[in-house]
C-alpha cells in the first residue's frame, strides 16, 4: 500500500525549488528540507571564497531546484524526506 504525500511535502518541495533556483548560492533550500550541514557547507563556500566560487554553487542550487521541481511528489518524498539524500 502506498501513501500519497502530504501538503506539507508538496509545500516543502516547491518552496526548496524555488529557492534552489533563485538563491542557490546560499544553500537555504538545504535548511528547508532540513539539512544543516550540507546548507552551512553550501554558505560558507559562497562566503569565504568572497564570492569567487558563488556561481558554482549557484549553478549546484539551480540544478537541484529544477529536479526538485520536475520529480513526482512520491518520489520526491522517498528521496530527500525519508531516504536523507543530501545532493542531487
Amino acid at each position: 500500500m502506498t501513501t500519497s504525500p502530504s501538503n506539507e511535502t508538496n509545500s516543502k518541495k516547491i518552496l526548496a525549488g524555488i529557492l534552489a533556483i533563485i538563491l542557490g548560492a546560499l544553500g537555504i533550500h538545504k535548511f528547508v528540507l532540513g539539512y544543516t550541514t550540507e546548507g552551512v557547507i553550501m554558505l560558507l563556500v559562497s562566503i569565504l571564497s568572497c564570492g569567487f566560487l558563488a556561481p558554482v554553487m549557484s549553478i549546484i542550487g539551480i540544478i537541484e531546484g529544477i529536479i526538485y521541481l520536475t520529480k513526482p511528489d512520491e518520489q520526491f518524498e522517498a528521496t530527500y524526506i525519508t531516504g536523507r539524500k543530501p545532493w542531487f
